[in-house]
């Protein structure tokens, strides 16, 4: 059985932000395979289905982003899932908008959710998936820039990255 997260913050207004592609590839992963994502536990949204031929569960931590590994390590703990069975789709400004690099393991770099999810589960090694979204114009509005709303044209492009990945 695989797990498969996607990181973003569960309120409305977060909802089209940039910070939000994990869940958004989540919403079309489950719309595709038919999977409802529906269920609440550990805290977090999650549904269970088929894709592939494999036995998945989907989430959707319901925790903000910066505490995602709180979720997932519950799910982790209660499926008693390894590490390797693991992959995590989320936002990343370091690389090119609309660009996906996927990585077998690797460190947090500055992605506090995923410095969340390093923390709980105490390990790298797991699968993950980076959508690129790009840095802001300026340096010091990192903060705006993955929580506020996005310009048409990058909704475009990050919505066909979500569809890729799905």
């Amino acid at each position: 059985m695989y797990l498969i997260i996607g990181l973003g913050n569960p309120e409305e207004e977060y909802s089209n932000t940039r910070h939000n592609m994990g869940f958004d590839t989540i919403n079309k992963l489950a719309k595709k395979y038919q999977i409802e994502v529906n269920k609440k536990k550990f805290k977090g949204l999650y549904g269970t289905g088929i894709i592939e031929n494999n036995k998945v569960i989907l989430l959707k931590p319901q925790t903000y982003m910066n505490l995602s590994g709180d979720s997932i390590i519950e799910v982790m703990d209660y499926y008693n899932l390894d590490i390797q069975d693991l992959i995590i789709i989320y936002d990343d400004m370091d690389i090119e908008k609309g660009l996906i690099k996927i990585k077998k393991k690797g460190g947090p770099g500055s992605h506090n959710g995923m410095k969340s999810v390093v923390e709980n589960l105490q390990s790298e090694e797991f699968s993950r998936i980076r959508i690129g979204i790009g840095k802001p114009e300026h340096q010091n509005d990192a903060i705006n820039y993955v929580i506020g709303k996005m310009p048409k044209e990058d909704q475009e492009i990050l919505e066909k990255s979500t569809r890729n990945c799905s």
